[in-house]
């Protein structure tokens, strides 16, 4: 697995109002791409997905504007 792509994505908590910093992580397979994401919180509590993506979704999260960072998130 080769690491492509990380990226850090400034949020606020809507429940504490404190700003946070998720990370986001991409990664190339052999075939395929995986996108990690975690939430800003400490490593035991935080929020962990993990997203197998084609070609085509890698290359959209690749080029997402700095608006639209943390869409893979919904």
């Amino acid at each position: 697995m080769q690491l492509i792509f990380s990226r850090s994505v400034p949020f606020i908590d809507t429940q504490s109002l404190e700003a946070g910093q998720a990370r986001e992580v991409l990664f190339r397979d052999d075939n395929s791409f995986v996108l990690y994401l975690t939430g800003g919180a400490p490593s035991s509590t935080a929020e962990e997905r993990v997203i197998s993506l084609g070609l085509r979704e890698a290359l959209i999260w690749l080029n997402e504007t700095a608006q639209d960072c943390g869409s893979f998130w919904d």
